[in-house]
């Protein structure tokens, strides 16, 4: 005889439900405490001061005292007239191109040496950042030596090989491509330290797999090391490009933009425009065209890689 047992009765679910309560105030809210700082020196330094030149664009703003005066696109129509603006303009881009390929390509291979596992894989990797923790004015005092003709270290090996010696700095044909080398000995290290970081991220299971389907080293290195790298290469030419672009402490120092003005770059010139011909609204008006100018190659970049990583999908 089976035993019944007594169903329990429904009960109704409960309509009540406890009333939302969010997150408290301090969570909503606290974040704002930990940006406030970045926020403030972002709104004093960067945007305030943006939004002021290009006020003073529109102005014969002058560090001389002279009254201010309205003037339109005066600042504008001047700078698209100016034959230095756009020679120097040259300049930059000049440096630019010449400095990007070997800064990215020589940072790679540096990579690849120093991020073999050997003896002196400490040492290649401490050769290789060192210089770029050095100041501007250390490097360059160090490069017009080895560029001075008679004693300096570049002609003493032209001399010793049956060249004849060059002036570097003072030729106008040569004095760019001195600053280019410069420019890639001093700052290589830190392309260098974003290749050997990536390096050191890749799985080391993919290079295993590889050699277990027998991939030899060219294989290794232009189908799994190279692509997988394709994100960091793409971030370091967006950077090396905006520096190069930027280019203005090691010419300042080395050449004074000569000779014959065949190394002034841009920034030199707006910095001459503002503070040693005393006309910051002129200065200001060039600066927004440069600025225009980077923004430009920046977006142009982004989309470039961007389109790549898409095709890739």
């Amino acid at each position: 005889m089976a035993v019944q047992t007594p169903a329990r009765p429904r009960t109704k679910p409960s309509t009540h439900e406890p009333p939302r309560s969010g997150p408290p105030w301090t969570e909503r809210w606290g974040g704002l405490f930990f940006v406030a700082p970045f926020g403030l020196f972002f709104l004093f330094f960067l945007l305030w001061p943006t939004l002021a030149g290009l006020w003073n664009s529109f102005f014969n703003t002058s560090l001389a005292g002279v009254k201010q005066e309205f003037l339109g696109l005066a600042n504008w129509r001047e700078l698209f007239g100016d034959p230095a603006v756009w020679d120097s303009l040259k300049n930059t881009l000049v440096f630019t191109a010449m400095s990007t390929p070997p800064l990215v390509l020589i940072a790679l291979v540096m990579a690849l040496l120093a991020n073999r596992r050997g003896v002196f894989g400490w040492f290649l990797r401490f050769a290789y950042f060192a210089p770029f923790v050095l100041p501007a004015t250390v490097i360059t005092l160090i490069w017009v030596w080895i560029y001075q003709p008679g004693f300096g270290l570049v002609n003493g090996l032209l001399t010793a090989g049956g060249f004849a010696e060059i002036d570097w700095l003072n030729a106008e044909n040569r004095a760019m491509l001195a600053v280019v080398i410069t420019t890639v000995w001093w700052t290589v290290g830190f392309n260098f330290l974003l290749y050997l970081a990536a390096l050191q991220g890749i799985p080391a299971q993919v290079y295993e797999a590889a050699s277990i389907d027998g991939a030899n080293g060219r294989q290794t290195l232009f189908r799994i090391t190279l692509p997988l790298l394709g994100r960091t290469t793409g971030l370091i030419v967006v950077l090396q490009l905006v520096a190069s672009l930027k280019i203005f402490d090691q010419i300042y120092l080395m050449t004074d933009g000569g000779p014959n003005y065949a190394t002034r770059p841009i920034i030199q010139y707006i910095y001459e425009s503002g503070f040693t011909s005393y006309r910051i609204g002129y200065a200001s008006a060039v600066s927004y065209l440069f600025f225009a100018i980077i923004v430009i190659v920046s977006v142009a970049q982004f989309k470039l890689f961007g389109g790549r990583k898409e095709a890739r999908r």
